[in-house]
């Protein structure tokens, strides 16, 4: 029988099916223990010091604890410290991205996902070099400067060949004043070779969905195709960053199996990859099964409703503080408004999920991964954030400046994101307002971003990105940052 390890490089160990039972247990006799909690909500709350902020996390039992707390005064204090730790460490900045759909060929078996081998409704497309760029243009001409690509598995269609070839085509296309400055990578579990193959490419994160933590409902989930072996995927993270990929992503599809156990086993990854490489996820993302070309959401039993997806949300906030939380177009607006202010710190924006969705007027439904529910303009997302207090950010310079991995949590966890992120993100702003914004969308921009300069402390740095901003609005200067 396996032993729980959160230091082993063996799936079975450091997600451990026992230990996550023991831990769900432990949860449900405690979810009442009104001390408990509330030592658990004050050790997860944010702690000024004289270098910024700290916050020491929760441990994967301590935040099961909180998830399964139903006690209507605590749970609300749980999204009071989610929000307190979301404005600590990232501040009201959103980064917005949009995903990119390369080719829809796949190889599995993956009942959910309607790329899957077996299904012969869904046309087949793989992007060619031109039509890359021309995505790509299309991207750039919304205003977006970084993409998540995305492919099904398929050794013949998608080699790891033909992911490089695109990412160089993506980096070396620059229209007008556009320019694709962050590529994130989410495409199978491979070896270690072709991660550093990626890694040499540019990538920013590489982000690789587990799906289900529960081994025997993975196995099921996953019947054919190379997917199938659950060790191999699960222990993909290890290998990326022995391959030098200092951020990678992680997430599961919330309605496959019961959230408390997948929560679990998202928590002990996140342990896991801290205990081993010194640096936990850079991002966690919270997709849930959503409705496509021939899938039903209803088929896996597992749902969960809005209000529970919230609570695992700012739980993940209270437990991993300073990792991103990413939340898709799977979800409606309603749905987005409420996770952002409960610690969510990245959007994607005017997606497609169809292969060549973005050079199309009408939004193509024939080959999508999934059916998007919010559906507005990038231009429309941009406003709707700033309308309610956020700063839309479509900055990357810590990827391009080397502040990455531990560095990049190093900069979080003393407060420098006011002197750092904060102007970089006004200034990424005003890029898009002179290029791509509408008339109302730059009028409110300036607003903000005239409030929003008085909250940088460091006079220097103000006075500097007071400047560039001068120069982005009467020139085409672009991509300053600190």
């Amino acid at each position: 029988m396996a032993i729980y390890n959160p230091k082993s490089l063996k799936a079975e160990e450091f997600i451990n099916h026992d230990e996550i039972l023991e831990t769900l247990q432990y949860a449900e006799a405690n979810k009442h223990n009104v001390e408990l909690i509330d030592a658990l909500l004050e050790k997860a709350r944010p702690k000024k010091t004289e270098t910024g902020c700290v916050c020491s996390g929760l441990t994967h039992r301590e935040a099961s604890v909180l998830l399964a707390c139903d006690i209507p005064e605590k749970v609300e204090k749980i999204y009071e410290i989610a929000e307190e730790i979301k404005l600590a460490f990232y501040g009201n900045r959103i980064v917005i991205f949009a995903p990119l759909y390369l080719s829809n060929y796949c190889v599995n078996g993956c009942v959910y996902c309607p790329y899957h081998l077996k299904n012969k409704t869904i046309p087949r497309k793989k992007l060619t070099p031109e039509e890359v760029k021309a995505e790509v243009i299309a991207l750039q001409d919304m205003g977006h400067k970084r993409l998540a690509i995305e492919a099904g598995e398929d050794p013949v269609n998608n080699p790891i060949e033909y992911i490089l070839e695109c990412i160089k085509t993506i980096y070396s296309i620059h229209h007008k004043n556009g320019a694709i400055r962050r590529v994130n990578v989410n495409i199978a579990a491979t070896t270690v070779e072709n991660y550093r193959k990626l890694k040499e490419a540019g990538i920013g994160t590489y982000i690789l969905f587990q799906e289900t933590y529960h081994k025997e409902n993975y196995l099921a989930l996953h019947p054919t195709g190379p997917k199938h072996d659950y060790d191999y995927h699960t222990e993909a993270m290890d290998r990326a960053m022995e391959g030098g990929i200092d951020d990678v992503g992680l997430g599961v599809l919330f309605g496959l199996d019961r959230y408390k156990y997948e929560f679990a086993g998202l928590m002990m990854h996140a342990e896991h990859l801290e205990a081993v490489h010194g640096v936990g996820p850079h991002t966690i993302s919270v997709p849930r099964v959503k409705r496509a070309d021939d899938i039903n959401p209803d088929d896996f039993g597992n749902s969960i409703d809005d209000e529970t997806f919230a609570k695992i949300t700012a739980c993940i906030r209270l437990a991993v503080p300073y990792t991103g939380i990413i939340i898709s177009t799977r979800e409606s607006e309603e749905v987005r408004s409420k996770l952002l202010r409960l610690g969510v710190s990245q959007v994607s924006g005017a997606s497609r999920t169809s292969v060549g969705g973005y050079t199309q007027e009408e939004r193509p439904h024939d080959t999508e991964q999934f059916d998007v529910s919010d559906q507005r303009t990038l231009d429309e997302v941009v406003r709707w954030l700033m309308d309610n207090g956020h700063i839309p950010s479509f900055c990357t310079a810590c990827y391009r400046e080397g502040r990455t991995g531990d560095r990049f949590m190093s900069l979080c966890k003393t407060g420098q994101i006011l002197n750092c992120c904060h102007p970089n993100a006004l200034m990424t702003l005003s890029e898009y307002l002179e290029d791509y914004a509408s008339p109302e969308t730059k009028e409110r921009g300036y607003e903000v971003i005239a409030e929003e300069l008085n909250r940088i402390p460091k006079e220097k740095v103000r006075q500097i990105a007071e400047q560039n901003i001068d120069w982005i609005r009467g020139s085409d200067r672009r991509d300053f940052r600190f």
